[in-house]
């Protein structure tokens, strides 16, 4: 049976799977097990995004030092550029005992298995460094590849940093924190949890089944992102959205119960955004992150926060924390076309309390602009 679903349906089912609606959720790791990534970005205008994700979600009763102390305790690992609980590593572990993938492999798969081969000696150099003295910066890797690494140009020579990343791959090196802004590296084994591995096939399943979860409604296939993808294969159930096209999968059991809206502002590399064309499917929102444009180019921002509002996406907040100032300055609320008049009284107030509430958490003082509702 495919289910039917209202834009409504599909919105609010989005935003109670990212713990976005009410009640509010009480502890970070409850949190981070629950949406499954967590991407470390470090931009700050405002606050790094993984603590504004976890601010969206607890309030202002977060303290970033929970984020530090889960990362030191390796409750949280990186992998492939997001942070993700430890127990889940067993999940990709599975993968990479079949690098470079399953068959039918692409070619690029198979390109990436010629060159790791080809510079194999350098491989073992690397985790013979890495056994003797890890862990260690990439600066501090012996760089001993015979045939250097091509590409259209990013990453032309850039030997020892594409070895690590295929190593990461393999399973046979993981990141291992940093020191200061300094990624470090290590080998696996003294990494990851010593978990048992499941059958990579079920492991995928599983993994596209927790992702689900953390997105409510999404497509079963979708176009691929490095780290983390967007799209959640036969999870759920077969959905259709009245007014969007094609076929969609659903957490069914979002479907039920009542809907208890209410208002937040969102990182910019915030999951509930990450999908920009499920974002305008579902949303009607349109929404990208201007700080790589030129200023004359932006409309919202440097990094404009996306506003929620219930189930709809009411703005975005071009906001800065000016920390020796000890204001956090709100430049412009950006109303969403169907608002362009003006919020009604709920959502300026929702808005409002929204902006007031992160101040708090900055320990910084709101500095409103003029005309502010």
């Amino acid at each position: 049976m495919v289910l039917q679903l209202t834009q409504a349906d599909a919105r609010r089912v989005a935003v109670q799977a990212q713990w976005l609606a009410l009640p509010r959720p009480r502890a970070v790791m409850e949190v981070l097990r629950h949406l499954t990534v967590l991407q470390p970005e470090p931009t700050r205008p405002v606050a790094p995004s993984a603590d504004l994700v976890l601010w969206s979600r607890l309030g202002s009763s977060y303290d970033p030092g929970e984020l530090v102390a889960a990362v030191e305790q390796q409750e949280l690992l990186e992998h492939q550029g997001y942070l993700r609980p430890a127990e889940d590593l067993a999940l990709y572990r599975a993968e990479m005992a079949h690098w470079p993938g399953l068959p039918p492999r692409k070619q690029w798969q198979d390109d990436n298995l010629a060159w790791v081969e080809a510079n194999d000696a350098c491989r073992r150099d690397i985790l013979e460094r890495l056994r003797q003295d890890g862990p260690l910066p990439l600066t501090e890797l012996p760089d001993t590849c015979e045939v250097p690494w091509r590409s259209s140009g990013w990453n032309d020579d850039r030997n020892v940093r594409m070895l690590l990343k295929l190593m990461v791959a393999r399973g046979e090196v993981a990141a291992a924190g940093q020191e200061g802004r300094v990624r470090l590296w290590d080998l696996a084994e003294r990494v990851y949890p010593d978990d048992p591995v499941p059958d990579v096939h079920d492991a995928l399943r599983i993994r596209d089944e927790k992702r689900l979860r953390a997105l409510g409604i999404a497509r079963a296939r979708g176009t691929a992102l490095p780290g983390e993808p967007i799209h959640v294969g036969r999870a759920g159930e077969a959905a259709v959205v009245e007014g969007v096209r094609g076929e969609w999968r659903v957490e069914p059991s979002l479907l039920d119960g009542p809907f208890a809206g209410r208002t937040a502002l969102l990182s910019p590399f915030d999951r509930m955004v990450q999908d920009r064309k499920r974002l305008a499917d579902l949303f009607g929102y349109d929404y990208a992150l201007e700080m790589y444009k030129p200023v004359e180019q932006r409309r919202w921002g440097y990094y404009a926060l996306p506003v929620l509002h219930g189930d709809r996406f009411v703005g975005k907040l071009d906001a800065t924390a000016e920390r020796d100032e000890g204001v956090l300055r709100v430049d412009a609320v950006h109303r969403e076309p169907a608002w362009e008049h003006g919020f009604d009284d709920d959502i300026a107030a929702g808005v409002r309390a929204e902006i007031e509430d992160l101040a708090h958490w900055l320990r910084l003082e709101p500095m409103w602009p003029d005309g502010w509702e």
